[in-house]
């Protein structure tokens, strides 16, 4: 069967590195905030045995900027997350489950506090954009809301800081987990953040101007051609090991932060202002039944999800796997998936209903790559 193509119009956007992933050698995108985002180059697991061995470099421009600024910024962001920001200062990055009035799940993203008025929310893949501006035009706020030229370029990988050091210096080293500084690149400014969408050590470069897009792709690959730098994308089996949800797949606007595992991101009792917070308040004590988890899958490699597989116990349905993947380390398939109460405790063993016909499975809390120390 001949698989279906991408037709791609100027609709879907091309960002400030497409021309050197494609020289690259990328196989395929997928469509993410409108905009191209890689998924293969090599093979997914090629591409998972080199991100964990070595370094590589991410087109994820499509992880699109949503600029608060103004003298109302810090509480637009606190409405909008039950992540208390009051602590916050510049130089931090905070992941921070985004709702709506109901509690649910409209975006993931990392947002970062540039400056006491100035914040940029890094979006996962929604037009969260418009709920933003919206809320801003309703409430009649003191704040700017826009999209700046601003895209992220991750370097990703056990080399990652060493490939980063020798092209803005070794001051990087000192960067912790979620922390940012600032970095010169052709005497401009730019955001440098320890974080990324991988389990491996790496940094996301927030590249201020389209135009530096492929100055800065090709001084990272010419620094690190001796250790074996590469274009590289987010990793369908590296992120299900590592329990890396994905927005609008393993989450929607039908969960709440305490369904997705996202409880400990949540101070919904500090985070004044939050526009669910009423709603998660109820959720908090009454507490969740249901709750993401990870999933081992027996028997030979399964196909990718392309449709929520259901879980069964007892005979019933307990819940759906919505990511999967064969593992090459844990020699296994492993899955992400929504588990009712009843189920979802470590070592609980589950029937899957795949593509490939019912599999047996086990249900774990933690991610593999906790399980496997």
């Amino acid at each position: 069967m001949q698989v279906p193509s991408l037709s791609i119009s100027r609709r879907t956007r091309f960002t400030p590195f497409s021309r050197r992933v494609q020289a690259a050698g990328v196989k395929a995108y997928t469509i993410y905030n409108h905009m191209l985002l890689p998924t293969v180059f090599n093979s997914v697991e090629e591409d998972y045995r080199h991100l964990k061995t070595k370094v590589q470099v991410w087109d994820v421009a499509c992880e699109r900027q949503v600029e608060l600024w103004g003298p109302d910024a810090t509480r637009l962001a606190q409405m909008l997350t039950p992540r208390d920001l009051s602590a916050m200062t510049e130089g931090q990055c905070y992941y921070t489950p985004m709702v709506d009035e109901t509690g649910g799940m409209l975006n993931d993203p990392v947002t970062t506090k540039l400056a006491e008025d100035k914040f940029w929310v890094s979006v996962a893949d929604s037009d969260l954009l418009f709920w933003i501006k919206g809320l801003a035009h309703a409430l009649r706020l003191e704040v700017d809301v826009d999209e700046p030229d601003v895209s992220p370029l991750a370097i990703q990988g056990p080399k990652a800081e060493e490939l980063v050091a020798r092209v803005f210096g070794d001051d990087i080293r000192s960067i912790r987990f979620f922390r940012y500084r600032h970095v010169s690149y052709q005497g401009r400014k730019l955001v440098l953040a320890r974080s990324g969408y991988s389990k491996q050590d790496g940094f996301e470069l927030y590249v201020d101007g389209s135009d530096l897009g492929e100055p800065i792709w090709d001084a990272l690959m010419a620094a690190g051609e001796d250790l074996d730098v590469r274009a590289g994308c987010p990793n369908l089996i590296e992120r299900i090991e590592g329990q890396l949800l994905s927005y609008g797949n393993d989450m929607t606007r039908n969960n709440t932060p305490h369904e997705c595992g996202l409880g400990r991101f949540c101070q919904t009792q500090a985070a004044i202002g939050c526009i669910g917070r009423d709603a998660l308040l109820r959720v908090a004590v009454e507490g969740p039944v249901r709750q993401i988890r990870s999933i081992a899958i027996d028997g030979d490699p399964v196909p990718p999800c392309d449709e929520l597989w259901p879980v069964i116990g007892g005979g019933k349905q307990v819940g759906t796997v919505s990511s999967a993947a064969w593992s090459p380390d844990f020699r296994t398939n492993v899955a992400i998936g929504m588990v009712r109460m009843t189920h979802w405790d470590d070592g609980t063993r589950v029937q899957v209903d795949t593509p490939h016909g019912m599999r047996s499975a086990t249900v774990w809390e933690t991610p593999f790559t906790v399980q496997g120390g």
